[in-house]
């Protein structure tokens, strides 16, 4: 079933709202930004995208709702191009190695093509010893949970985020290790740390 020219705006609107907040929005939200006249409207677009498959709910989780595998799949066909730089080969960064030329493709669709991907920038140098450096730029899958030993997006007692690895600890304690011997691990009880990201990769801009 093919979508309709507002069904298309709604999921254009939904993706890029869940990219640049690492959520995805309520339907006042989508009302607002669609310029909708009520929630029903909302609720009706959703209803009829749950049919055709571009859109799931998550079950017992606020703002729920999100792209489904299909949506992914034919935004990614839409535009491969822009997702892929040609890999080359390897730089040595000790001693001089042959050059070897190679025929790869980097494509970044593995990251930007998920719904579930967002970006972040960081602020300050508790990971540095991780290589993670104040205003890097850092993309991450949006989970609950993570292992111990992952470098994830922590929501301490519902206000403070903060990247660190994550250690789960006796009497339901969570350790939240910083990669700087300058800086004392937090030590928060489990049931005040939300997990809302698992780090997938480090970008670094230098001009």
């Amino acid at each position: 079933m093919a979508l309709t020219k507002r069904q298309k705006e709604f999921l254009d609107f939904f993706a890029g709202f869940v990219e640049e907040n690492g959520y995805c929005p309520s339907y006042e939200e989508i009302a607002r930004g669609l310029h909708l006249s009520s929630l029903a409207t909302v609720h009706k677009h959703v209803c009829a995208l749950e049919t055709k498959n571009y859109l799931r709910r998550g079950f017992n989780q606020s703002r729920s709702l999100e792209l489904a595998p299909r949506y992914l799949q034919e935004h990614r066909r839409a535009r491969p191009a822009a997702l892929e730089v040609p890999l080359l080969g390897r730089i040595a960064a000790g001693a001089p190695v042959e050059a070897v030329a190679q025929r790869e493709v980097l494509n970044f669709a593995d990251f930007a093509g998920n719904g579930n991907t967002f970006a972040l920038q960081v602020s300050g140098n508790s990971m540095i010893e991780d290589h993670i450096c104040d205003g890097d730029l850092i993309l991450l899958e949006r989970v609950a949970q993570a292992d111990d030993g992952d470098i994830v997006v922590a929501l301490v007692a519902g206000s403070d985020a903060t990247l660190k690895r994550l250690y789960r600890e006796p009497g339901d304690m969570i350790r939240l290790q910083p990669a700087n011997a300058a800086m004392k691990p937090i030590w928060v009880p489990g049931r005040d740390v939300q997990i809302q990201g698992r780090l997938l990769a480090v970008l670094r801009k230098y001009r």
